[in-house]
């Protein structure tokens, strides 16, 4: 069973979160003026994209850990698309998408947006979903013995 497209995401997406940008950027202008405002928008892109290229960095880091020691990274993977859409959030001027960007890349709250990235794939993927990425490498067959080739003349 195939489920629909959820066309409201589409209404918030371009539609109420501009509104809502554009007159949260209209109140703080009026409380701190029109410059100040503009300087904090671009110190806030600023900030964005250096906690990106940090939080970045430690995502690729601990992705390359998990990988070495032949686990599934599946929380490396959820935080690394976490930070990537958070920073997308962050770079694009506006105050109501950066504190949503900042959820989603400060280390200390991306969990709530793990959860919610894996109850939305959950939904997506069906009765396999998420569950199915805790699988780790599988054993060998109980009549294959692990052993060394070793060629006739090689010392040892």
């Amino acid at each position: 069973m195939r489920r629909s497209f959820p066309w409201w995401l589409l209404l918030v997406a371009f539609i109420l979160v501009p509104i809502a940008e554009i007159y949260v950027l209209i109140k703080v202008g009026q409380v701190i003026g029109v410059w100040w405002t503009v300087l904090l928008l671009i110190a806030d892109s600023a900030f964005g994209s250096w906690l990106i290229r940090h939080q970045g960095s430690r995502a690729w880091r601990a992705l390359r850990v998990a990988l070495a020691e032949g686990r599934m990274p599946a929380r490396e993977l959820a935080d690394g698309i976490l930070i990537v859409i958070g920073g997308t959030l962050m770079i694009s001027p506006g105050f109501v998408t950066d504190v949503f960007g900042m959820v989603l890349i400060l280390p200390f709250t991306r969990p709530l947006g793990r959860r919610f990235l894996a109850r939305a794939l959950a939904r997506r993927l069906g009765p396999l979903g998420v569950q199915s990425w805790n699988v780790r490498r599988p054993e060998p067959p109980s009549d294959v013995v692990q052993g060394d080739v070793v060629e006739p003349g090689d010392p040892g």
